[in-house]
């Protein structure tokens, strides 16, 4: 079945940074488009980033843009998130998600424990 296991979060000061992955397995990744989500405490999901199946297009929310850098690796069946300049706002359980979303599209439920980000001085 499909699983996807993020990891890399984990309490930051604000401007610092992280790095989040998300191990895939259970289907073909490089076949499917990607995207990280995040909830945070109180909210609904929100969609943060979609990459194509090469990595070649990555899409953002206008309020990750410019900081968070997403990629991913076929081989390793990988996805990344690089999140520079965390703000508290930023703050949320993110998780990675199979499929393509956009800020105009609902973004889904959680499929798996996901990784906390906190931003906290």
């Amino acid at each position: 079945q499909v699983q996807l296991v993020e990891s890399g979060g984990g309490l930051v000061q604000p401007g610092g940074s992280l790095r989040l992955s998300c191990a895939a397995s259970g289907f073909t990744f490089s076949h499917y488009p990607m995207s990280w989500v995040r909830q945070a405490p109180g909210k609904g999901p929100e969609w943060v980033s979609t990459i194509d199946l090469v990595g070649g297009i990555t899409r953002y929310a206008d309020s990750v843009k410019g900081r968070f850098t997403m990629s991913r690796d076929n081989a390793k069946s990988t996805l990344y998130l690089q999140m520079n300049r965390l703000k508290p706002e930023d703050t949320a359980l993110d998780y990675c998600a199979r499929g393509g979303y956009s800020a105009y599209s609902p973004a889904p439920a959680p499929g798996g424990q996901g990784t906390q980000v906190t931003v906290s001085s």
